[in-house]
């Protein structure tokens, strides 16, 4: 059997058998190579090589940064989204919306944004009289802009795989992600409109002034991280660690919502979380040679060929495998996977490389809100004490602006290309 095909196989059946999917894809590459007539130790050669990125050391940092900032930082986001928002009908579903938006400005994590936004604001759209399967659709639809909005783990694990720059991805996804906030944000308002939901309280002038002047340390947070990547002042990978130690700084002395042994907890718990994706990440570069080694990618871009020459087409199909595996698997996983096969064919019909990253990772991050697997709809639907099948019927007017900002993706190169190819 074809070393490549083994595993494809093999992770589908460890998976499955409840194997986590960083080990799934470790005994599946070894596996591969032992029938491929691998020798073993290139397994070790290729994950220390697939580690060896000072641009991977980001997403440790990210992760990090994002576990700080819930502790206290992402209150204070959700307290600004309610100034900008609170005197419009339905105002807390739009403050879910923003406050998604800017929690995604750190974190990188579709799942984090929807436990730590979804947390807070679910419970209270209840208490305001929102219908439940609503208000766990729009937290679970709003952890969508969590990843799409930069940083992005998943643009940083694609760009290992692709030598492509990390701060273009970063510009790339730039468009739709706004694109995306605002149209969550205006299909929000006019429900909260349509159903006469409530407004929140009038502030004063001094209520709104003590809020801002005490979320600001929360707001600079997202603007210095974007601030540093877009200008050039830092790389990812230092903005990264800044953002570290400003959230740690902020959480103990200045907001003092975190204690030092609360900060060891949070340390403990992120180094759990991070060892997964860095072994996934590493052993991605052995995966990636015995697919590359066993010929996979030529029968694959064979059978395409065979299929059809239409360039338009093509992207279909690459739309409709990231989709239907988005809703199967893990996001990281399936960049490990199929990135290394495709890569011939996307060279060969002249796709950018950009171009396909953000394609790729729009339809991974549309899986994380359509069943069976859907990490972030299960999470929403924890959070709101409702079941899936009613919560997804909620968020498909959500997934319907997700898919047509994905055609935008597909079709329309310069969407998400013009920023990039202006730096």
């Amino acid at each position: 059997m074809n070393a490549g095909v083994v595993v494809f196989v093999a992770l589908v059946v460890l998976a499955f058998l409840g194997l986590p999917i960083f080990l799934a894809i470790a005994v599946g590459t070894m596996l591969a190579m032992v029938v491929g007539g691998f020798p073993l130790e290139t397994m070790a050669q290729k994950t220390f090589l697939g580690l060896n990125s000072v641009s991977l050391l980001s997403i440790p940092f990210f992760i990090l940064a994002g576990n700080l900032m819930a502790r206290g930082i992402t209150r204070k986001l959700i307290n600004v989204a309610n100034i900008l928002l609170g005197r419009v009908p339905g105002a807390l579903g739009g403050i879910t919306v923003l406050a998604s938006a800017l929690f995604g400005a750190i974190s990188g994590s579709a799942v984090a944004t929807v436990a730590a936004i979804g947390g807070m604001t679910v419970p209270a759209m209840k208490e305001e009289g929102y219908d439940a399967d609503y208000a766990a659709a729009l937290a679970s639809a709003s952890s969508l802009l969590g990843p799409l909005i930069p940083p992005s783990i998943t643009l940083i694990v694609y760009a290992s795989l692709t030598n492509a720059s990390v701060q273009k991805l970063f510009l790339a996804t730039l468009t739709p992600a706004v694109l995306c906030t605002a149209a969550f944000l205006v299909y929000s308002l006019w429900y909260g409109k349509r159903h006469n939901l409530p407004k929140q309280p009038k502030k004063s002038a001094k209520e709104i002034a003590a809020t801002l002047t005490d979320s600001i340390w929360a707001m600079l947070m997202p603007v210095m991280i974007l601030g540093l990547i877009f200008t050039g002042i830092a790389t990812v990978t230092e903005a990264a660690a800044i953002s570290c130690i400003y959230a740690a700084i902020v959480a103990l002395f200045i907001y003092k919502t975190m204690t030092f042994k609360e900060l060891l907890k949070i340390l403990s718990d992120s180094a759990i979380s991070i060892a997964a994706i860095m072994i996934l990440v590493g052993v991605s570069k052995a995966t990636a040679y015995v697919v590359i080694s066993s010929q996979m990618p030529q029968l694959f871009m064979s059978f395409v060929d065979s299929i059809t020459d239409s360039r338009l087409v093509v992207l279909m199909i690459i739309n409709v495998i990231f989709l239907i595996l988005g809703c199967l698997m893990e996001g990281n996983c399936i960049i490990v996977m199929m990135v290394p096969l495709m890569l011939n064919l996307i060279n060969a019909y002249e796709i950018d490389l950009l171009q396909f990253g953000i394609l790729a990772a729009l339809n991974i991050y549309v899986g994380c809100i359509t069943p069976p697997v859907g990490v972030s709809l299960l999470v929403g639907t924890k959070v709101g004490n409702t079941s899936m099948g009613s919560t997804f019927k909620a968020i498909l007017p959500f997934l319907a602006i997700a898919m047509i900002i994905l055609m935008l993706v597909t079709y329309w190169p310069s969407f998400t290309l013009w920023l990039p190819n202006m730096s």
